[in-house]
């Protein structure tokens, strides 16, 4: 979505008339516009802003603000892995860093085919599990090291399935 088609910005243009009458429209321009795309860069801010009033900056704000948007494509799989408290002293810091290692990107980073993204997350309350991995919303339970390659694996087969 680098360059916006005329597609895009007819359908961004209808997501912000959608909300044009809601008491605080952005949030929900926004919601609409992540679940579409997968994420929300500057050419789209930039609409949001010409439909909408707002200003790039406080777009961008919110946009950078909330974690749960993200200014670039996310990937196919995307890997929470928590490092709240009781995950971290369990040992998800070396979770983190094996994912990190056998994908090639950092947390925040996106594998170069676009399967998987990294993310660390503060806490995701499945204390009582950890350390815990989320992987679009399916939760892994006491992730040891040992595991992760296997679980990147189960993704890769899935992909070509």
């Amino acid at each position: 979505m680098a360059k916006l088609n005329e597609a895009a910005v007819a359908q961004i243009t209808e997501i912000c008339q959608r909300h044009k009458d809601d008491k605080t429209p952005l949030m929900m321009i926004l919601s609409d516009i992540q679940n579409e795309y997968g994420y929300i860069p500057l050419e789209v801010q930039e609409l949001v802003s010409k439909q909408t009033g707002i200003s790039v900056a406080e777009i961008y704000g919110v946009v950078t603000f909330y974690s749960f948007f993200s200014l670039t494509p996310k990937g196919k799989y995307v890997i929470g892995c928590c490092l709240g408290t009781a995950c971290y002293v369990k040992g998800a810091q070396n979770v983190i860093d094996k994912f990190s290692e056998l994908l090639g990107i950092k947390p925040g980073e996106t594998s170069a085919d676009g399967l998987f993204t990294l993310d660390a997350l503060r806490c995701i309350g499945a204390c009582g599990i950890a350390p815990a991995v989320s992987i679009n919303g399916k939760v892994y339970p006491k992730v040891a090291v040992g595991q992760v390659e296997g679980i990147i694996d189960s993704y890769r087969q899935e992909a070509k399935a």
